[in-house]
């Protein structure tokens, strides 16, 4: 299987790129994960909503241009729907089944989404109702991918 994350910015904090660094690495007999960095909007302090929209429009359209046409996206919106570890095992196994072996997650920036990305998506996808920091979103969802393949593996994840 073929994952792509295409996330708006840049991690900087050394924390956060150790672990993605640390689970990219343990993927590698899984799957081909190719993590895309989309620049972040410059933004005014205290923007306006109509700011907002513009700079949200502005990266969805550099998002929509990194996500293969054949691939399955998913995007992580915080009004997604909620699903547990296995029930993203799950998903995986049923793409997979189907054919699908090309499927990208979108994370957006410190604004969210664009319309135009949350309405390409096939599925939305809440880690919690708690706000996260984007960045550290993508080390919890390279850390879940890891752990759809372990269980879907029959592989233990706990030692």
């Amino acid at each position: 299987m073929k994952i792509t994350i295409v996330a708006v910015g840049k991690i900087k904090e050394k924390y956060l790129t150790a672990g993605i660094a640390e689970f990219t690495k343990r993927l590698t007999p899984y799957c081909r994960l190719n993590i895309i960095e989309i620049d972040e909007e410059k933004m005014p302090d205290n923007p306006s909503e109509a700011e907002k929209a513009k700079a949200l429009a502005r990266e969805g359209e550099r998002m929509l241009k990194q996500i293969p046409s054949d691939s399955y996206l998913i995007v992580l919106d915080v009004i997604g729907k909620a699903a547990s570890s296995e029930e993203l095992a799950a998903k995986f196994s049923t793409l997979a089944l189907n054919g699908q072996s090309n499927l990208t997650f979108a994370i957006g920036g410190a604004f969210g989404l664009s319309p135009d990305i949350r309405n390409a998506a096939k599925e939305r996808l809440s880690f919690s109702k708690m706000t996260f920091t984007h960045q550290m979103i993508r080390l919890l969802l390279v850390e879940q991918v890891y752990r759809a393949f372990k269980i879907n593996r029959g592989e233990p994840y706990h030692w």
